[in-house]
């Protein structure tokens, strides 16, 4: 049986965005910029089998993984079929990733006691309600609105503006020197996701991409920017965020303000996950995130 997997190229925003939006997913795995900047990292290719969407990855062994086809419920589950006898045909075993709850339910009632799943909350998605990232009202969240605060106290003529095609660059030089400040080219995870930043970036009008930074004065140079994009009809995410550490209140205001600028129309705002990372994670959960997307792996019993 063949199966034709290739490479995600730009060419192909419009066929894969097509079947992505079939479904209100809430997942920052299953929106085209991500999928794109990250291929190469995790050499992801993608394939129409039974009119649903397929993507493959290869792990670590060089072994097949799977998503879960996206398309209308009758063809994935002859896609599913298919991708089985697949599998078998590669002489390798079944794996699926990034599976959220609801399409493993589906798959226990298409295939009972033959699958099982693993969830992995290294790679949980944290989705807050955007009005309260916006306002940070309440008790919980008065520690985000002090260093707010500090920051515009220290900086009174601080200024945030849209990304655009006219100061795109500067956020570009910024991300550079923030790369040489992180030492991230001794780090293999973060050279990776500088890679990513830096092409969404250039290709911010491509990927169709939404952007904001923050200046400590008009003119000034820039300090903070973040990258995202609409999900779905009522989900918001965040690709990127970054800021000087040493600017007291620099993340919580670029975090802040991309959020009233950007996603106050929305109901929620999903901030990808934490990668297993202590900091990242402490980071994220003080938040307070009304719920996690929670994604795993399945494979055969």
């Amino acid at each position: 049986m063949e199966i034709s997997f290739r490479k995600i190229e730009l060419e192909d925003k419009e066929l894969l965005t097509g079947y992505l939006k079939q479904k209100p997913y809430r997942s920052c795995d299953l929106v085209f910029a991500n999928i794109y900047l990250w291929s190469r990292k995790y050499r992801t290719e993608f394939a129409i089998v039974e009119d649903t969407l397929v993507f493959c990855g290869f792990q670590e062994d060089g072994t097949p993984s799977i998503t879960f086809p996206i398309g209308e419920e009758a063809q994935i589950r002859k896609a599913l079929d298919v991708m089985f006898l697949w599998f078998k045909e590669q002489r390798a075993q079944f794996h699926m990733h990034l599976v959220q709850v609801k399409e493993f339910e589906q798959l226990e009632t298409w295939y009972p006691e033959k699958l099982q799943i693993a969830y992995n909350r290294d790679a949980a998605d944290y989705v807050y309600e955007a009005d309260k990232l916006i306002s940070l009202a309440g008790k919980k969240l008065h520690g985000k609105r002090n260093h707010i605060n500090r920051f515009k106290e220290a900086n009174p003529d601080w200024l945030y503006e849209p990304i655009t095609a006219e100061n795109v660059e500067e956020c570009f030089q910024m991300a550079l020197k923030w790369r040489e400040e992180m030492q991230c080219e001794y780090d293999v995870d973060k050279r990776d996701e500088m890679c990513v930043t830096l092409n969404a970036l250039r290709l911010m009008e491509e990927l169709e991409l939404q952007g904001g930074l923050l200046r400590t004065e008009p003119g000034g140079e820039v300090i903070a920017f973040t990258v995202g994009e609409p999900l779905n009809a009522d989900t918001f995410v965040v690709h990127i965020e970054k800021a000087f550490a040493e600017i007291q209140g620099a993340y919580p205001m670029i975090n802040q303000q991309f959020a009233e600028h950007a996603a106050a129309e929305y109901q929620y705002v999903n901030r990808e996950e934490d990668t297993g990372a202590e900091g990242l994670r402490k980071a994220k959960l003080s938040y307070r995130p009304a719920f996690f997307v929670e994604k795993g792996i399945v494979t055969l019993k």
